[in-house]
């Protein structure tokens, strides 16, 4: 996600960082370098002028003239700037109306409609009791799609009678979801391949009959500057409360997140940063500018662990660092653990300063793919191997790569990786844990460590 814009920015930000003092003529080469990369982002062009003409007008007056650090100032001129564009008010759902609240889903076919009213659903599943309702009785299987995915999250779909029109369908599902003292009803309307007055018609009965408090548009982040097109027409002609932002991960470009809000009026509610149900992020206009330009999103990777990480697994874990017990099953657990926050691009994306090396990182082999295999050299070994690692010997290693499909060497660098992890686990037990290194290191500012290390780490 913004892989292409984060890079050009970091290259123009470094050339004005680096300096003391901030001329007229550096600060209008920093714009035109900004300007092109958003451009290049697919950021529409009125939203580029506006954005530059703002960010000039600050970064010449006297903060920045008389700042210790003129660059950085300039850095958090375009932050501020970009907070502003994303638009950081109006991103909660709207659930004030009596039960059951009705949310729209609506926009063209192949945006992800379907997915992401499974997705959602999902995601507010654990506070509120949920039905789902397939109103596209046009695409082949619209509506089986959507019934198999409420059984893979175990929410309840509106059963399918057929023949039934849009309108019929809505005034079912409201009444079915009233008698059935539902929270939440979510509506998926019918996509088209174009905009069609058919289309707006038909979401604008949907819309007058359900009275949802939220109308949310999802379109597809990879069409580029046409999903502005998108999201000004259907605003014009049906109304949207929200936007929803499909297959933000496959594009490094994602600009159209950048000027849909300014465009439509409607606020960022969620991005689809994958095709899992899990995959679904709230919207938070200061956290995507931090991860625009390249200062990470530590809160969301941190919520993220909440939510998906096993408490109860993290804690028996904890326990066995403290005693200094560490094996492969413990190593294999934590790659599992990984997994579930997404990909490994996706988290170093969130941590700050790593995102412009994003592309290095996984280019070098750490990343998915190596905990893949790692997972299969473990998965080839015997239980007794996983439990006690240094039986593992040559034979052995053998039998091992040859399971898993893989070279012994790749089994060697997985043994290493374990004694790394294993040495250090027992090390952190030895001190009593983070806790008791935390408090030794703030009895000892200086870094003075037991037995005559001198700023020095155990590890």
């Amino acid at each position: 996600m913004f892989e292409s814009l984060t890079n050009r920015l970091s290259q123009a930000f470094a050339k004005i960082t680096s300096r003391g003092v901030l001329s007229e003529s550096d600060i209008d080469n920093a714009m035109r370098e900004i300007r092109v990369a958003l451009l290049e982002a697919d950021v529409s062009l009125s939203v580029v002028k506006d954005f530059i003409a703002n960010v000039k007008a600050e970064a010449l007056g006297e903060k920045v003239v008389k700042s210790v650090q003129p660059g950085q100032m300039v850095i958090k001129i375009v932050h501020d700037e970009l907070v502003k564009l994303l638009g950081a008010e109006n991103t909660e759902l709207n659930f004030n109306a009596p039960a059951p609240v009705v949310f729209l889903l609506v926009g063209l076919q192949g945006s992800g409609k379907t997915t992401t009213a499974a997705k959602i659903a999902k995601k507010l599943q654990k506070n509120k009791r949920i039905l789902l309702a397939s109103l596209d009785v046009y695409r082949p299987a619209a509506q089986e799609q959507l019934a198999q995915l409420g059984q893979q999250i175990h929410v309840d779909v509106l059963p399918v009678i057929a023949g039934q029109k849009p309108l019929e369908i809505t005034k079912r599902a409201l009444e079915a979801a009233k008698n059935g003292v539902y929270d939440l009803l979510i509506l998926d309307s019918a996509g088209r391949l174009q905009i069609d007055e058919n289309l707006m018609q038909e979401a604008a009965e949907v819309k007058k009959l359900a009275n949802p408090t939220e109308t949310l548009l999802v379109a597809d982040a990879l069409i580029g500057q046409e999903a502005c097109n998108v999201a000004k027409e259907f605003n014009e002609k049906i109304g949207i409360s929200g936007l929803v932002l499909t297959r933000m991960d496959g594009t490094s470009r994602a600009g159209a997140a950048l000027s849909m809000k300014m465009v439509s009026g409607a606020a960022i509610k969620f991005l689809g940063v994958g095709e899992k149900l899990d995959d679904i992020e709230e919207f938070h206009a200061d956290r995507v500018a931090g991860r625009i330009l390249g200062q990470g999103d530590v809160v969301s990777l941190v919520e993220k662990a909440m939510e998906n990480v096993d408490q109860a697994e993290a804690a028996a874990m904890a326990n066995k660092m403290m005693k200094g017990s560490f094996d492969l099953n413990d190593m294999l657990n934590q790659m599992q653990q990984m997994k579930k926050l997404g990909s490994i691009g996706s988290i170093i994306g969130m941590l700050p300063g790593l995102s412009k090396f994003q592309a290095q990182i996984e280019e070098s082999g750490v990343g998915d793919k190596m905990i893949k295999q790692q997972e299969a050299i473990i998965f080839s070994m015997t239980k007794e191997e996983r439990a006690h690692p240094d039986i593992i010997k040559a034979s052995r290693k053998r039998r091992i790569a040859i399971g898993a499909g893989v070279e012994v060497h790749d089994v060697n660098v997985l043994l290493k990786s374990y004694e790394q992890m294993a040495s250090m686990m027992k090390k952190m037990g030895k001190f009593g844990g983070l806790a008791s290194m935390a408090k030794l290191l703030k009895n000892n500012p200086f870094g003075r460590m037991p037995g005559g290390m001198k700023n020095k780490f155990p590890f």
